[in-house]
């Protein structure tokens, strides 16, 4: 733990010395840095890797859920169910090497994203009226959040929000699916006969958590914005619709939250993907669905509480007080 924050000190010092569009330029001539929302370039930084350093996939693998054998029940899996189209898991195995999964379910080209550091899993519809654009890991971050790169117009993407913030496509926002992280038992029960993304082939410790103890940090990595309000710690997880956030200890107790038009349930049986060494032998977090008045499953996102406050400083805390 002492050598990852030192390597990631080491990093966002480094970026902060060279948090200019003059010196990104040389790697990314074909980005527009004129246009951009971006007022602060200092907010921008290294997180190590260089561009596609973190390899995103291609129009991966599947197999059936029932041939899969890697997968312990508790580890976390992102759920993709699309009407007319057989559920889909993306285990937080691969994606925590990978980040992005560039893929096609049911005639929609999606991108399934994972940002370990604000434990942000978003799947995103990829078509834009500018066409169907591919994502790659730019290996910036701002906010500790993961900046994506389109590959078409090199534009830089904001992770959390779904936004583009450097580049052509500025203020272009992509549409959030409904999309959950869960336990592969409770996929594999709900969906026997799912599929599930097959090991990508590539030299990773495919299982292991490289942020071994991180949800249980004071301050997130490469961050230095404000810490949220109410006294919530930085990396507690809250559940975000919108730009309300629900504190997942609340939903934990209650159960089930029903509140500004959408129902939210907590069930256990899911592992952290940031505390133990390996996936499936985290701390408990349990498993969240969110549906509108009507049940349907509504986008949201489980992300920390430093995410949501950095993203949506005017945001709503849904407290219950």
């Amino acid at each position: 733990m002492r050598l990852i924050t030192f390597v990631l000190s080491f990093c966002f010092a480094a970026g902060m010395a060279v948090a200019s569009p003059e010196v990104w330029s040389r790697d990314w001539p074909n980005t527009d840095f004129a246009n951009t929302s971006v007022e602060n370039w200092v907010e921008i930084l290294s997180g190590g890797p260089p561009k596609d350093g973190i390899p995103a996939l291609d129009d991966p693998t599947f197999i059936p859920a029932s041939e899969e054998n890697r997968l312990t029940p508790r580890e976390p899996v992102i759920t993709l169910e699309i009407e007319g189209a057989v559920p889909r898991a993306y285990p937080i195995r691969y994606l925590t090497w990978h980040e992005i999964v560039n893929d096609e379910v049911g005639g929609i080209p999606v991108a399934v994203t994972f940002c370990p550091l604000c434990n942000s899993g978003i799947t995103f519809d990829r078509r834009t009226d500018a066409g169907v654009l591919s994502f790659g890991v730019s290996g910036k971050l701002r906010h500790s959040d993961m900046i994506m790169y389109d590959r078409q117009t090199e534009s830089w993407w904001q992770q959390a929000i779904g936004e583009a913030i450097v580049g052509a496509l500025t203020g272009t926002e992509l549409q959030s699916l409904p999309s959950w992280m869960e336990s592969w038992d409770a996929f594999v029960s709900r969906n026997p006969g799912g599929l599930v993304m097959a090991q990508p082939d590539f030299a990773r410790n495919y299982g292991a958590n490289p942020y071994v103890r991180y949800d249980s940090s004071a301050r997130p990595f490469l961050y230095s914005g404000e810490l949220p309000p109410h006294d919530i710690p930085a990396l507690a997880r809250v559940v975000r619709v919108g730009d309300r956030a629900w504190p997942l200890t609340r939903l934990a107790d209650a159960g089930r939250v029903t509140e500004a038009g959408v129902t939210l349930r907590w069930a256990e049986g899911q592992a952290s993907a940031l505390d133990a060494g390996r996936l499936g032998e985290g701390k408990e977090v349990g498993n969240v669905r969110v549906t509108d008045a009507a049940g349907n499953d509504i986008a949201h996102d489980v992300m920390f509480a430093f995410a949501f406050h950095a993203f949506w400083p005017e945001g709503e805390w849904m407290l219950g007080d």
